[in-house]
Order: C-alpha cells, then structure tokens, then sequence
C-alpha cells in the first residue's frame, strides 16, 4: 500500500529536500514509523520521547485534519498524508 507523505519545508532538511515520500502503512501511525526509518531526522522533528506527536505537528489525510488521534487514523493506498507545522507568535 503506498501512501504519499507530504514534507512541511521546514522538515525537508530531514529528506534530502524531498517533499514527497512514499511509504507503506495502514494507519498514519505506520507510515510515519516508516519515513523515520527512511530518514530517520524526521523523528525528532516529529515525535516527543514518549512517541507521541509533538503538539505543533499537525497532520492531514487527503486535505482533511486527523486530528484528534491522528496516529490512529486509516490510509489507503493513493491516500495523501500532509505534514504541517503550526506556528505562533506576535
């Protein structure tokens, strides 16, 4: 099954620049375990300690917010995972 992650830019340092990477999965959970294991960068950009993902990620399938238990959600192959950062300030 694959499934096409999109690279939020500033995480493209993580993919040799690439911003779209295939991988394999079922659930988002898995395809991320996936592109870390690919580019294993992405997972300190992405994950606390604990595995959970870190409270400025926020993730879509096919242009529609997972959240919330975004790790838990269902993908099937063709599905689109964005990854997006959430910024703040003043």
């Amino acid at each position: 099954m694959s499934i096409k992650v999109n690279i939020h830019k500033t995480h493209r340092q993580f993919t040799n620049g690439l911003d779209i990477v295939e991988v394999e999965g079922n659930t988002v959970g898995n395809c991320l375990d996936n592109l870390v294991r690919q580019y294993p960068g992405m997972g300190k950009a992405l994950f606390d300690k604990k595995g959970k993902l870190l409270r400025v990620i926020e993730v879509y399938i096919n242009s529609k917010s997972a959240y919330p238990n975004e790790l838990a959600k269902q993908v099937k192959d063709g599905d689109n995972v964005h990854i997006t950062l959430l910024l703040a300030g003043g």
